[in-house]
């Protein structure tokens, strides 16, 4: 499928330039309008038995050249995509349809698969950006069950703290204790 062209995204010196290159290519395309005025009358008093003055004929008549509205149209139908039919509109839209309902139907089958509920202990370990990544610790806790992938249901936090903490008498420091959060009930498929 093609694109639209992004008109707006275009420098407008850019599009003033196409613009007046589009207008020049209209007036070239109708031709002077010195070409298409009537031949010119006899002088009142001159004898009927002139000969008409032939007139040219590679110039076609206005009535089949068009209207100016009518060659700018011709000259932009032609730049534009072609428009699709209704049934082809449809047809796409049942398609689109069609896929979106065959992945509602795959999520729903996932979730009536029956798992199964744990219970136990995962650390949920640091993600990228330092917040615990419980997605993983739930799989650690099935597969140590024996199943492939599970979901966290029930989380817990505790703080784990260095032995300097039971010095009698030390100062406790920032750095002596961090919070672990664990996964304590998945579900398991």
């Amino acid at each position: 499928m093609i694109a639209a062209p992004t008109w707006f995204a275009l420098p407008k010196p850019l599009v003033a330039t196409i613009v007046a290159a589009a207008l020049s290519l209209f007036v070239i395309m109708i031709g002077s309008p010195h070409a298409e005025t009537e031949p010119p009358k006899p002088a009142p008093g001159a004898g009927e038995q002139s000969a008409p003055a032939p007139q040219a004929e590679s110039a076609p008549s206005p009535s089949e050249k068009g209207s100016l509205l009518d060659q700018m149209g011709r000259f932009f139908d032609g730049m534009l995509p072609p428009m699709k039919t209704p049934g082809e509109t449809l047809g796409d839209f049942n398609s689109r349809a069609k896929d979106a309902a065959k992945e509602a139907g795959d999520a729903l089958s996932r979730l009536a698969k029956p798992g199964t509920m744990v219970s136990g202990r995962a650390l949920c370990p640091s993600a990228a950006n330092g917040t615990p990544d419980c997605k993983m610790g739930a799989d650690k806790l099935c597969q140590a069950k024996g199943y492939k992938e599970g979901k966290s249901l029930n989380t817990g936090s505790a703080e784990t703290c260095s032995p300097k903490v039971l010095i009698p008498g030390r100062q406790r420091k920032p750095d002596d204790c961090r919070t672990d959060n664990y996964v304590t009930t998945a579900l398991c498929q």
